[in-house]
């Protein structure tokens, strides 16, 4: 893979400026760091169900705390401010 100096990256931020336009940039960056961020809390989830099948199936059956707080914990995630969509005004 080619390395990219200086100048092609700042050829390659000037067409996207001219692709998006200045004033959808700042909307384009916070989609992009919104998806980051659900991606990173996706990927934890993730991470944390290496459990075995059967004692998850307990876990369902049984209607255990931890699945009660792991359900509330994602309900927040869309809750919190800054995962709220923002309007022009």
């Amino acid at each position: 893979m080619p390395n990219l100096g200086w100048t092609e990256i700042l050829i390659i931020l000037l067409i996207i400026l001219l692709l998006f336009g200045a004033a959808k940039l700042p909307d384009l960056a916070r989609s992009l760091g919104r998806s980051a961020r659900i991606f990173k809390s996706e990927v934890k989830e993730l991470k944390n169900d290496d459990r075995p099948v059967p004692e998850q199936q307990a876990e369902l059956t049984q209607g255990s705390p931890e699945t009660q707080s792991a359900s509330q914990g994602a309900e927040s995630f869309w809750d919190r401010p800054e995962n709220q969509p923002r309007t022009q005004g």
